[in-house]
């Protein structure tokens, strides 16, 4: 094993593709690399040390991660080039294949990293380490610093449901989870730092306590009482796991904000059925009244699919139809990328990549509408904003309401990391932003 002295003169990119919670574990294996004397590169630096954390939701997400190896690996030729994540985990070999990747390692091996590349510099021989799915049965606990006013707590991993389309249960293993007392601990932490906002993530985090005589909904209540944290959102949560006791308890808490964000991925009972999915339409729609009747303001997010196997023209407007009717805030369109071994490659009727993405973009019209109606309805309401610490390049400085609207100010740095009520005044030039002035 290399000393600290001799890894406390590498400089490390990080690059993090895919969701949340890759961002959270990749911000845990930075602390890590950290403690061992390594530096985060900064504007200019060429680094020693690429670490890639990869996602494979989509067939599209596994050639990004390519693209992206590849590009490190011709920019940085003396760099030691480390890929993890989901794709590093499913495809382990054709990772290690690319030229200029010297360190493969699984979803279950990320704490390891540090050691991995000891071995490395000792030997300069290539590591791939790849945990079995049938082993993966730990919990690996992470909380990540994003913009320096919110952070992106873990409490869950895996997960048990395995939709016919999704390939995440065999990369990421069975769920389990963090225990309440650990993850109210790094709250504390999290609010001992300065941090305001703490985003709850995992893989199907409503599935929180699977095995023991812990619940989600007990979490969101020992998070609540932990004082100096003035924001939670909870990340995408099962339509079926999304209670009404939760629901109601976001209403009345005044640290949980008024925003869900609830995977669908088809309007149409049909489809829901050749997903594998756990719940109907009905469930849904009285899951979205149930929030509004509750929490007017609430902003939903909701994830859809296009394109699938088995989806008809048919089956395709039965499910625009329904989330027209719908009243939520915006859609996550993704179109549907065939995935090996999934039980969806047994349906028979194929959609063509064409009629995909006429429906694709058919859905993201769709959103940019309900989105934009949304939005209006706030112009001159004021809402309590948390500002970030960046300011862009007009000179301004944007946060995020309680009800999940990017606004921006121009810059006082004065009021980075608090929350202050603004104005909703219009939209602004850029997309998904709304203008606004100190209340």
């Amino acid at each position: 094993m290399i000393d600290n002295a001799t890894f406390g003169n590498k400089k490390v990119a990080y690059h993090t593709l895919g969701c949340k919670l890759n961002f959270s574990e990749t911000s845990t294996i930075g602390k890590m690399l950290a403690e061992r004397g390594a530096q985060p590169v900064q504007p200019g630096d060429v680094p020693d040390i690429c670490v890639v954390n990869t996602c494979t939701v989509t067939e599209l997400a596994n050639k990004k991660c390519r693209q992206e190896i590849r590009k490190l690996s011709k920019r940085y030729p003396d760099a030691v080039i480390v890929v993890t994540g989901c794709y590093a985990q499913l495809k382990s070999e054709e990772v290690a294949a690319i030229e200029g990747v010297d360190i493969v390692v699984g979803n279950d091996q990320k704490e390891k990293i540090a050691e991995f590349l000891d071995s490395w510099f000792a030997k300069h021989e290539q590591v791939v380490e790849v945990t079995p799915l049938k082993d993966m049965r730990r919990f690996i606990p992470s909380c990540s610093r994003g913009d320096r006013t919110r952070y992106f707590l873990k409490v869950q991993d895996g997960c048990d449901y395995y939709c016919s389309y999704c390939t995440i249960p065999r990369a990421r293993g069975r769920s389990r989870s963090g225990s309440i007392a650990s993850l109210v601990e790094q709250a504390r932490q999290v609010a001992a730092e300065g941090g305001k906002e703490i985003v709850i993530t995992g893989v199907n985090i409503g599935d929180f306590g699977k095995g023991t005589d812990e619940t989600f909904f007990d979490l969101v209540r020992a998070l609540d009482e932990v004082e100096g944290i003035e924001r939670y959102r909870i990340s995408s949560i099962e339509p079926d796991l999304l209670t009404d006791e939760i629901i109601e308890f976001v209403a009345s808490s005044k640290r949980f904000m008024p925003h869900f964000h609830i995977p669908l991925q088809s309007g149409s009972d049909a489809m829901l059925k050749l997903m594998r999915r756990h719940y109907d339409t009905a469930l849904f729609a009285d899951k979205v009244r149930k929030i509004k009747a509750m929490i007017p303001d609430a902003f939903i997010g909701v994830d859809l699919i296009t394109g699938m196997r088995g989806e008809t023209p048919e089956i395709f407007e039965e499910s625009y139809n329904f989330i027209a009717g719908l009243d939520i805030t915006r859609l996550h369109v993704f179109t549907y990328s065939e995935r090996p071994d999934t039980l969806a490659l047994n349906i028979p009727y194929v959609v063509d990549q064409h009629t995909k993405h006429v429906r694709t973009r058919r859905m993201m019209a769709l959103s940019e509408k309900k989105l934009t109606e949304f939005t209006r309805r706030y112009f001159g309401q004021v809402r309590p904003v948390l500002f970030e610490h960046a300011v862009d390049d007009r000179g301004m400085m944007k946060g995020f309401t309680d009800n999940y609207l990017r606004v921006e100010i121009p810059a006082d740095l004065s009021l980075a990391n608090r929350c202050v009520d603004v104005r909703i005044v219009g939209l602004a030039d850029e997309e998904e932003v709304v203008r606004g002035e100190l209340a």
